[in-house]
């Protein structure tokens, strides 16, 4: 599942995370900006000044792209503000550096409770819910038929998980017939006698007519209200949050939303639906009977096997599994949707659930789909393994995207024109959903602390993608982009990737267990070979087919197929916390004609471990490389290798497939050699990324020079970026070349960048091309294009404003609104108000800093007007970024009579602990 946290609530990311303050990282990656905030004040208390440069270093360190330099920097002028009012606080030994060179945080974070698996007293073998809607109290008149057995001890009591529930009636049925083909009236008739229960609206305890042991099988039926709206959450252990089902725009007075419902179950919503054991060691196939208005359709888990016309304008749907899964990937969806269909060639029926207006675009959205399940299927040498698969994409998610078994739901974000498309798809958050129908859905974590289990894997299954399908430096950008993620959140949560103590459930859903847990298996892969690597999987999957497992059932599959003990590697990857921080001092002696390399592992050793790293080394002398394998285990220890001459170049990690930090110090020289020499994307980044703001050197800036035409495009658009306001020798030859790569480049974010670089040079000789790129195939670079265009205040400003006011493109109507802003027409208030209601969550909060802009230059009435509109953004809108995005406006307006103590009232009365922790480090407002 992909997450919106730190790392992504992605990945549920979005689209499935990158770069923790990163706003359009990649392709697949759009980060909202208020994670920024978030990050910083997760991160040690800096004075102001500290908190600008580190700012400025996020922004201008090539952590942040090219679109992000630009807009997101002025977007994010009050955002710099609020961080400014977040950290006034004395100076704790702040530090300023690049996101590859972490400091250890000393300390290891605080374990919680022990969290055992779930007690298997009983288990539910089979489920038939019968659900209706009312859509005026938001409620579901249900009723569910459970089939289970106690697991081995004798049993006289079922204790369910039902959260909030009006219980109307429970009864013991008859063990004889087919429930999931037989009707509501069939089933009644099958009540053999009412049983007595206790409930607390969070357990149900139902009590049998007898004791009953692991050969019996017994059928309960039990008729209820569920009120997702009213799930208790006073005590210790309940959600914040979780609802399990949501009703959206139930009223249907939000125009422009469409009427929606859907279910997010994981870890333990689906109990606030249905009752059930929620724990994800519980297996069970079901049948759900779906009753709606029959101008919705329908989506659940399984197949359709049925539809039948009822009264009233009602239909009820059949949808039915046959195999068994866990209870928090069950689902319904139900809306207004177009559904365009895929085939693969085993018959396997793939469908794409999209808002009408995207039905066009629904195969270029998800028609990768087919290729994907073909290349994961042999890579992990298990054919998909369910009836059907169907995404779905719906608004106001909770999480980016979830992995429901043959019914993965994505946020409305997924949802782009063919236009979109050109700068970016949602192709790792797609990959990441598809492959946890094998790591997750068909083998099941046993217990949340053995999170890794799904979600490492599905991490790594984007890279898997990536490396297929786009080649490997662009998985392996995306894999420095996950080992940055990761490095950030270690420098204040270091905690071991399975975990048997934790304080609360979701805080699995971290970057440990995504990110670092991808970067954990490329290791092992690297370690073992592809061939060991896809086998073991291979070999973990059979062994646990429609199963649960833990982290040693990996282990034993992994040593069964390479014949070799890893419980090392198991050991201080997944048991251990940290990571290695290594410090290599380099030293050549020409007497014994050898390079040493002196090697310290300075992570807190007792906190974590001494690392066993078996890796290697690569040494260039006179041009020619030789590779050596070496095996780093002790805390001081010195590497020696034959060297005729002082080397061109030394490479730690020469495969660089290391999760860590490693400083090691090289000259200017070295770096040129090692971006021209080097075949691993992270050596040249590396390379390139040393020579920022060095544009005086000679050296550094040919190979800047050289880096804007490099094949990867990444490359071509950091050493772009590097030349921004540059003005000194050979600069005439330079703002050509960039100019070319302004109008000619193949890829839109170096066409974006070169523009916003040309821009910085402020000598009005690009104009023209930023006036050609206004009719670009790329809707970033049109945005970009625009913004820079009317920068210059040309005299047909107001006429191309007018043309792009209306795009179906937020990115680009925020351009335009920036440009709006400036002007701080009154008459304009409307329009930014008509634009931002209909905006994404991620685009609305870019949306609100133009707004913010807008309002700073008005006067008091239109300022006045903004209040009511903000205010209810700030408390009622789905997405807590954009509630914070409202609630930092309202920040601007505190000269108004009554803005600061409502702000006081919003934030004392928000639920979202996310949102909360970031609040709270306002201090008194």
């Amino acid at each position: 599942m992909g997450r919106y946290t730190l790392y992504g609530r992605y990945r549920r990311y979005h689209n499935n995370a990158g770069v923790v303050y990163s706003c359009q990282e990649s392709s697949r990656s759009r980060e909202n900006p208020a994670d920024l905030i978030f990050y910083l004040s997760k991160r040690t208390k800096n004075t102001n000044k500290n908190i600008l440069t580190y700012i400025h270093t996020i922004i201008l360190k090539r952590d942040v792209t090219s679109h992000d330099r630009g807009l997101f920097l002025g977007r994010l002028i009050f955002v710099i503000c609020t961080a400014l009012l977040l950290f006034s606080v004395p100076s704790q030994a702040a530090e300023v550096a690049d996101t590859l060179r972490r400091r250890n945080p000393g300390t290891v974070s605080s374990q919680g409770a022990y969290r055992p698996e779930r007690p298997r007293k009983s288990d539910i073998l089979y489920t038939r819910l019968d659900v209706a809607f009312d859509w005026e109290k938001q409620q579901v008149p249900a009723s569910a038929v459970l089939m289970f057995k106690p697991h081995f001890y004798p049993q006289n009591i079922l204790e369910l998980d039902a959260k909030g529930f009006d219980i109307k009636g429970i009864a013991l049925m008859d063990t004889v017939g087919d429930y999931g083909s037989l009707s509501t009236e069939e089933i009644q008739g099958k009540v053999k006698k009412k049983l007595e229960y206790s409930y607390d609206k969070r357990k149900l305890l139902i009590k049998l007519d007898q004791s009953y042991t692991r050969k019996d099988t017994v059928f309960v039926k039990i008729d209820y209200i569920a009120r997702p709206n009213d799930v208790p959450r006073d005590k210790p252990g309940d959600s914040a949050s979780d609802k399990g089902l949501y009703f959206i725009n139930a009223d249907g007075m939000d125009e422009g939303k469409p009427k929606q419902i859907w279910t997010q179950g994981e870890t333990e919503g689906s109990s606030c639906w249905f009752p059930t054991i929620d724990a994800p060691n519980q297996k069970f196939t079901q049948d759900i009977y779906i009753t709606v208005d029959s101008t919705y359709k329908t989506l659940s888990n399984g197949l359709l096997v049925a539809q039948n016309e009822g009264k009233n304008g009602l239909r009820t749907d059949h949808w039915k599994q046959t195999l068994p899964h866990a209870p928090y990937l069950t689902m319904l969806a139900v809306g207004d949707f177009v559904v365009a269909k895929d085939m693969m060639p085993n018959g396997l029926e793939l469908s794409y659930y999209v808002e009408p207006k995207y039905g066009q675009d629904a195969h270029a959205i998800f028609g990768r789909t087919p290729e994907m399940m073909g290349f994961f299927a042999n890579v992990f040498g298990i054919e998909y393994p369910w009836e059907k698969y169907a995404q779905i994409a719906v608004r106001d998610f909770v999480a980016g995207a979830m992995e429901n078994t043959t019914a993965t739901v994505h946020e409305e974000g997924v949802q782009n024109d063919a236009r979109s498309l050109v700068d970016g798809n949602s192709d790792a958050v797609i990959a990441h959903e598809l492959a946890h129908h094998w790591f997750g859905d068909y083998v099941t974590a046993e217990e949340w602390g053995q999170l890794p289990l799904n979600e490492s894997f599905a991490n790594y299954s984007e890279y898997l993608w990536s490396e297929y399908n786009n080649g490997k430096y662009e998985a392996d950008w995306q894999n420095l982009q996950e080992m940055k993620a990761y490095l950030a959140e270690s420098e204040t949560k270091q905690v071991p990737m399975i975990r048997y103590f934790y304080k609360d459930r979701e805080n699995m859903f971290d970057s440990h267990s995504y990110a670092k847990g991808g970067r954990i298996l490329h290791m092992l892969r690297n370690y073992v070979g592809d061939d060991a690597f896809f086998a073991s999987l291979q070999h973990y999957l059979k062994s646990h087919a429609f199963g649960t497992a833990e982290i040693d059932d990996l282990r034993m599959s992994f040593e069964k197929v390479t014949g070799e003990d890893l419980n090392w590697f198991f050991d201080q990857w997944f048991h251990k916390p940290g990571h290695p921080n290594i410090k290599i001092q380099q030293e050549y002696a020409a007497a014994t004609g050898k390079v040493l390399l002196k090697l310290k592992q300075t992570q807190d050793t007792l906190a974590t471990t001494v690392y066993r790293l078996p890796l290697k080394v690569d040494v260039w002398v006179n041009g020619k490389k030789s590779q050596y394998n070496v095996l780093v285990d002790k805390v001081n220890q010195t590497l020696e290798f034959p060297a005729a001459k002082k080397p061109d170049l030394v490479v730690f990690d020469a495969e660089a497939q290391l999760l860590g930090v490693v400083e090691h110090e090289k000259n200017r020289r070295e770096m040129e050699f090692q971006y021209t020499h080097s075949d691993r994307f992270l050596h040249k980044y590396e390379a390139l990324a040393s020579l920022e703001g060095n544009l005086t050197d000679t050296l550094a800036r040919a190979i800047l020079v050289k880096a804007m035409t490099d094949p990867f495009w990444k490359f071509r658009q950091m050493a772009i970026s590097n030349f921004s306001e540059y003005d000194g020798d050979g600069f005439a030859d330079i703002e050509k070349v960039i100019q070319s790569a302004a109008r000619q480049d193949a890829h839109p974010q170096v066409r974006s960048e070169a523009m916003i670089t040309l821009a910085s040079f402020g000598d009005n000789n690009s104009d023209s091309i930023f006036r050609e790129a206004l009719s670009d195939s790329s809707y970033q670079v049109v945005s970009v294009a625009i913004e820079k265009y009317l920068m210059a205040q040309p005299t047909d400003a107001n006429e191309i404003a007018a043309q792009f006011e209306n795009s179906p493109n937020d990115a680009i109507v925020t351009s335009v609104g920036n440009y709006y802003a400036g002007l701080a027409q009154p008459e304009r208030f409307d329009w930014f108000l008509d634009k931002m209601k209909a905006m994404k969550p991620t685009e609305k909060y870019n949306f609100l800093q133009v707004f913010g802009k807008y309002l700073i230059k008005s006067k008091q009435d239109v300022q006045r007007k903004s209040i009511p509109v903000l205010e209810g953004l700030a408390r009622e809108n789905p997405s807590y970024f954009v509630r914070f995005g409202a609630f930092q406006a309202l920040g601007l307006l505190t000269d108004i009579q009554g803005v600061a103590a409502l702000r006081k009232d919003i934030r004392a009365k928000e639920t979202e602990p996310k949102l909360k922790e970031m609040y709270s480090q306002f201090g008194d407002l």
